[in-house]
């Protein structure tokens, strides 16, 4: 008991230690969210009733990895919204930590790209740190069952973090096409590559 007492009484002063008692791990409950949108509107996962499941990106303007991938995250939701696992896009940098991530500049390059998803910022940094999310870019695949949310896939989006002409394995694309057929997921979690998120 005095054990337990000592876990909890650090989570009060260590943030880091708080994030990985509270990261989600495959097959867990994911909580919903309200984050402001670029458009200026508040978005949750409650909104899109239709969704049979979501691919959420802890993603970001400035990392050189998110960047790399950009094009990659708008061709997820181009394919996989129609079918019902649309793209959210996540800032969880602190605009006051990294100057190029504030939200009028997420205007600024969610217009540039064309984003055809929400981009949200994590104001306050709340949703990151439940999410377990450590770099950018960072995928969560969740599914919904019954009325919860659940964690399906975690990690990278494929197995080249840079050059997508080099990639061979898609992880994110091969979770949902499971989810889709209603087979399992051969690979669950990677290792997410990219930028630390800025505090």
């Amino acid at each position: 008991l005095s054990t337990i007492f000592t876990v909890f009484a650090f989570t009060g002063v260590d943030s880091t230690l708080e994030r990985f008692v509270v990261s989600y791990t495959i097959g867990e409950k994911a909580e919903d969210f309200s984050l402001k949108n670029i458009d200026g509107k508040m978005v949750s996962l409650a909104d899109f009733e239709d969704a049979r499941g979501f691919i959420v990106v802890f993603t970001c303007n400035t990392c050189p990895y998110a960047v790399a991938n950009e094009d990659r995250i708008i061709a997820l939701d181009k394919k996989y919204k129609p079918l019902g696992f649309p793209v959210i896009a996540i800032n969880p940098n602190n605009p006051e930590a990294s100057s190029g991530d504030s939200f009028e500049l997420m205007k600024v390059r969610a217009a540039e790209k064309g984003f055809t998803f929400p981009y949200l910022l994590d104001e306050g940094q709340k949703v990151y740190p439940k999410y377990g999310a450590t770099k950018t870019p960072h995928v969560f695949v969740l599914e919904k069952e019954n009325r919860d949310l659940i964690v399906k896939y975690i990690g990278a989006i494929d197995d080249s973090s840079r050059d997508p002409s080099a990639v061979t394995k898609k992880y994110v694309e091969n979770a949902v096409d499971a989810l889709l057929a209603g087979q399992t997921i051969e690979t669950v979690s990677t290792r997410a590559i990219g930028c630390g998120i800025k505090n």
